[in-house]
C-alpha cells in the first residue's frame, strides 16, 4: 500500500521501520525541528532523523490547518495514513484524504486512557495491564473504532520508560498486522463505559508529596520516570527519583528512615534509582555508599 507515516518521538520509530519494510511509504510527516541542547540549535525529531536515513521524503509543517498543506497532503494519493504520537491535530480534510483513512497506534486499551499521557497515567493509577490499540481515526479525541488490540501486564517495577519501550515494539508489530489484514478486519466501536482521559503531565506533578500513601508515591515515581522525573530536596541535594517500591515503615511523611527509605502518609517507599543534579542515573545503593541516612527529606 501507499502509506503516509505521521509520527514524532522515539516511540514512533519502530513503527516507521516496520511500515517501511512492508509498504511504500510515500512521505513522512513529523513535528518541525525544535531548539535543543546547550546551543539551542534546531534539532530534528527522532522520526525525522530515521526517515532521512531510510531515504524517505520528510515534511514538517507547523500546522495542517492551512488549505495549501491539506492540498499537498491529498496530492500524495495515499491508500492509508499511519499516525503514532504525531502531536498535531488532524483536520477532517486530512483524515479524509487517504483512500482508506487514517490509522492511529494508541498506547492504551481504549477507551481507558484516551489522550496525551496514557503510559504514565496507567502506571500512576495502578493498572494491572495496558496495551496497544490500532484505531480508525475520526474527529473525536481517540474515539474511533478499534481494529486490533494487544495487552501487556504492568510489572511491579515498570517505569514509564520500560513500558514505553515495550509498547513501542508492540505497536510496530500490531500496525504491520493491521495493514496486512486490513480488508479482513472489522472495526469495533469503543464502549461508552470505562472512558478515562490521560491528561498531559504537568510540571507541578514532578515535586514529590510524601503525605500520600506509599503505593501511590511509588507509582507516581515510576510513572514519571525518567521524564520529567519526580524530585525532592534531600540531605544529599536535590534528587530525581527514577524507581521505587512501597515497603513497610512508619514515620512523619518525608523522614528518611534508613538508606533511601522514606516515610509516607501511610507506609514507606524504598527508592531504588536516583539521579543527582548534573550526574548520571545510578542505584540508590551506589549513591549512598559511604553516606549516612536518617535526616529529614
Amino acid at each position: 500500500m501507499r502509506v503516509i507515516f505521521m509520527g514524532t518521538p522515539e516511540f514512533s520509530v519502530p513503527a516507521l521501520e516496520a511500515v517501511h519494510a512492508a509498504h511504500d511509504v510515500v512521505c513522512v510527516y513529523t513535528q518541525p525541528p525544535r531548539p535543543a541542547g546547550r546551543g539551542k540549535k534546531p534539532r530534528p525529531t527522532p522520526v525525522h532523523v530515521r526517515a532521512e536515513a531510510l531515504g524517505l521524503d520528510v515534511r514538517h509543517p507547523a500546522s495542517l490547518k492551512d488549505p495549501a498543506a491539506q492540498t499537498e497532503f491529498a496530492a500524495l494519493a495515499a491508500d492509508i495514513a499511519v499516525v503514532v504520537a504525531y502531536g498535531l491535530i488532524l483536520p477532517q480534510a486530512v483524515l479524509d484524504a487517504p483512500r482508506l483513512g487514517c490509522l492511529n497506534i494508541h498506547a492504551s486499551l481504549l477507551p481507558r486512557w484516551r489522550g496525551a499521557a496514557p503510559i504514565q497515567r496507567a502506571i500512576m493509577a495502578g493498572d494491572a495491564e495496558t496495551g496497544i490499540c490500532i484505531m480508525q481515526m475520526e474527529a473525536g479525541l481517540d474515539t474511533g473504532p478499534v481494529l486490533l488490540r494487544d495487552a501487556t501486564p504492568i510489572a511491579p517495577l515498570d517505569t514509564a520508560q520500560t513500558l514505553h519501550d515495550r509498547l513501542s515494539t508492540m505497536g510496530a508489530a500490531l500496525i504491520t498486522r493491521a495493514l496486512a489484514e486490513y480488508h479482513d478486519l472489522t472495526p469495533t466501536p469503543q464502549p461508552q463505559a470505562g472512558v478515562t482521559y490521560a491528561a498531559k503531565i504537568d510540571k507541578s506533578e514532578a515535586r514529590m508529596d510524601w503525605t500520600r500513601p506509599a503505593e501511590e508515591v511509588a507509582r507516581h515515581i515510576r510513572g514519571l520516570s525518567p521524564f520529567p522525573g519526580v524530585w525532592f530536596d534531600s540531605p544529599f541535594g536535590r534528587l530525581k527519583l527514577l524507581n521505587a517500591r512501597a515497603v513497610a515503615g512508619q514515620g512523619a511523611p518525608g523522614i528518611i528512615l534508613h538508606g533511601l527509605t522514606v516515610a509516607c502518609g501511610t507506609g514507606a517507599v524504598e527508592v531504588l534509582e536516583v539521579q543527582r543534579e548534573g550526574k548520571r542515573a545510578m542505584s540508590a545503593d551506589e549513591m549512598l555508599r559511604g553516606a549516612a541516612g536518617g535526616a529529614r527529606a
